[in-house]
């Protein structure tokens, strides 16, 4: 069975491309790049990833409209990251949306992937959504997987049926940490940073939660930070 597998560089799509991987699929790698302060440092996560599972096809898709429509802290300078001043402290996210949320960008993800999976006749996407660290994000809940899914069948051809897989979309970090750790993930490739290409900087919401769920794994981050 073949799947297109979205992967990002994080260490949730890590897992959820291994999960596949471990299932026996036959994986399409998907990156997609919008604008991100680290899209190139996500970039060469994606491709050190691809280079160590081997996946039949890789594709990198550039949609850096996002950027022009902005609304995020992850594609506006004009809007601060949220970070906590003190590495290793746990960050309270603010409630409601986050300000790293962009809008609806999980929509343009999955039609990417399903115009990709249409072509190469794969049944399944893989993304890493987890709805636990980020339930803020509205595009990371099932029922907008479930939807899409929905709206794949409708808006494809007849023979095309395509399901959505979401293996970590109700595991805490830690949980997934721990996960990878079983699968022998590659947690060492992998970038999460919002905000630096070079030393991860420790203080951003996702350094925050990474280091929080290594630690509550009982294991050492791989990759290095600032602080």
């Amino acid at each position: 069975m073949r799947a297109v597998v979205l992967v990002s560089g994080g260490i949730d799509s890590l897992v959820t491309a291994a999960t596949a991987v471990a299932a026996g699929r036959e994986c399409a790698f998907l990156h997609v790049t919008y604008g991100q302060r680290t899209a190139a440092r996500e970039r060469r996560a994606f491709s050190e990833i691809a280079d160590h599972y081997r996946p039949y096809r890789r594709l990198i898709a550039d949609i850096a409209y996002l950027t022009a429509i902005g609304g995020s802290a992850l594609t506006d300078a004009n809007i601060a990251v949220p970070s906590s001043p003190s590495p290793g402290e746990e960050l309270e996210l603010a409630p409601g949306i986050p300000v790293t949320y962009v809008p609806f960008r999980n929509a343009h993800l999955l039609s990417i992937a399903t115009s990709l999976a249409e072509v190469d006749r794969a049944q399944e996407i893989y993304i890493g959504a987890t709805q636990v660290d980020y339930s803020g994000y509205p595009d990371c809940r099932r029922e907008f997987y479930d939807a899409f899914e929905k709206a794949i069948e409708i808006g494809t051809k007849p023979d095309t049926h395509i399901r959505i897989v979401t293996p970590v979309i109700n595991m805490s970090k830690a949980a997934i940490v721990r996960e990878g750790l079983r699968l022998g993930a590659p947690f060492h490739l992998t970038w999460s940073c919002y905000q630096s290409t070079d030393l991860a900087c420790g203080r951003c919401d996702s350094c925050q939660l990474r280091l929080k769920g290594f630690a509550e794994a009982g294991v050492t981050d791989p990759i290095a930070y600032e602080q």
